[in-house]
């Protein structure tokens, strides 16, 4: 026989749970201004657009 898939849960405390974890309020942290992001970014992008440290010639004898 196959087993039953259902089970009693109490529908009203899940439902309740979960528009707990839906409607929470958003933790307290640091939260970046997007202009300092974008600044960033730039400083990133320019940092790793630029050419690499030219390396010492090898003395060949």
């Amino acid at each position: 026989m196959t087993p039953q898939l259902t089970s009693s849960v109490d529908t009203a405390r899940l439902a309740a749970e979960v528009e707990g974890l839906v409607d929470r309020a958003e933790p307290e942290g640091v939260y970046r201004d997007t202009r300092e992001m974008r600044t960033g970014f730039l400083l990133l992008g320019l940092l790793l657009s630029s050419p690499p440290t030219p390396r010492p010639k090898k003395d060949v004898r």
